[in-house]
């Protein structure tokens, strides 16, 4: 346990920003299953309107260091690719 000031207020920070940072990586989980279901389910149209929004999600998530940078580039690579072969 911590016993100095300082230790108790990082425990304290660290706290919140797990919080943060759960929510922010559910969010990216979400929109990836969002994006699968519809390349699943062959709806071309759908999945080309929620492209930006996925891109811009998973950016969103890199910037922070939740995921890396080309980790969430190779995502949107993939799904694209994927998209274009419905």
């Amino acid at each position: 346990m911590a016993n100095t000031k300082s230790a108790i207020k990082r425990i304290r920070k660290i706290a919140k920003q797990t919080i943060v940072n759960k929510a922010r990586k559910s969010r990216y989980k979400n929109a990836l299953k969002k994006m699968n279901v519809l390349i699943e389910s062959k709806k071309k149209d759908e999945a080309l309107k929620f492209l930006p929004t996925f891109n811009s999600e998973l950016m969103k998530i890199a910037k922070t260091g939740i995921i890396k940078k080309k980790n969430a580039s190779r995502n949107i690579s993939r799904i694209t690719k994927r998209i274009s072969t419905i």
